[in-house]
């Protein structure tokens, strides 16, 4: 079986929305080819997730009267596949008129369709994670900026925008230091569709002190690159382990929301609590 490829998704194609359930309409894509061209192959060289948010999930309880809620899914960074975040709304849409007897049936079911995708065809190692929240706890969810030193008040000169690792420095032979950057800036392409894809990123990390010059530079020059979030924040990771040779370090990405879901890579050398996933400003 050929794998599945981003051309062959509903990316940039007319669709037809389909409101009865349907797991067929979940379209993984491989991993490997993206980590290949960034010197990964085999077991991947961190730990970490993609943290989703969807906005608009909605079904019909066992009278017929539409329920609302919010959900958080955290697919493992170590899955083969990512779900295409198109075919996941069409999928989430495929809720709409369709009956079930409580949230508890909803969440489990996509808990079993995201992990089944996510490994495609292959053993589920790890399964994705699924958490609603029903309209009663909205007012619970905050919204928080990164936590971190901003690095865009830098008045730095910007003239590229294609990845440039090069643009990356650390102070190799100083004493080494513990810092939390943040940038507002980042902004790359769909893969497929050229659509702009907006983000925050944190990078947290412990080691030679990062040239933050150079790394607001750096994260400007993904702004004309056409790659999938995920694919981003990893080649971010691995530019700056290679570069600046941190002995610990996490890169965390919150990106706006498309079509109603947000997706927020994230990718730690060390074992450590994932993130809260709690919505930014702008998204």
């Amino acid at each position: 079986m050929n794998p599945n490829t981003p051309e062959h998704s509903q990316l940039g194609k007319a669709s037809a929305y389909i409101d009865q359930y349907d797991a067929s309409l979940l379209y993984p894509l491989p991993r490997a080819a993206k980590r290949r061209e960034i010197g990964i192959a085999g077991s991947v060289p961190f730990l970490g997730a993609d943290l989703w948010t969807a906005f608009e999930l909605s079904w019909l309880n066992l009278r017929g009267k539409p329920q609302v809620a919010l959900a958080h899914i955290t697919v493992p960074c170590e899955s083969t596949h990512i779900v295409e975040s198109k075919s996941f709304k069409l999928y989430l849409n495929s809720f709409n008129n369709t009956r079930f007897d409580s949230a508890d049936a909803v969440r489990e079911r996509m808990r079993h369709d995201l992990s089944a995708a996510i490994w495609h065809g292959g053993p589920v190692q790890a399964t994705a994670g699924v958490r609603l929240r029903l309209p009663e706890l909205f007012d619970r969810e905050p919204v928080h900026e990164l936590d971190g030193l901003c690095i865009d008040r830098l008045d730095v000169e910007c003239t590229q925008y294609q990845p440039a690792p090069e643009l990356l420095r650390a102070a190799l032979h100083e004493k080494p230091v513990d810092e939390t950057l943040v940038s507002h800036l980042l902004k790359s392409n769909c893969l497929v569709t050229g659509q702009p894809d907006w983000g925050s990123v944190q990078i947290r990390y412990s080691g030679p002190q990062i040239d933050q010059a150079g790394l607001l530079q750096y994260i400007v020059s993904f702004r004309n690159h056409n790659e999938f979030h995920e694919q981003c924040v990893e080649r971010m990771y691995m530019d700056i382990l290679a570069r600046c040779k941190p002995a610990k370090l996490m890169v965390y990405a919150r990106y706006t929301r498309r079509g109603g879901l947000d997706i927020n890579p994230w990718r730690s050398s060390h074992p450590q609590l994932p993130p809260a996933n709690v919505r930014t400003a702008r998204q």
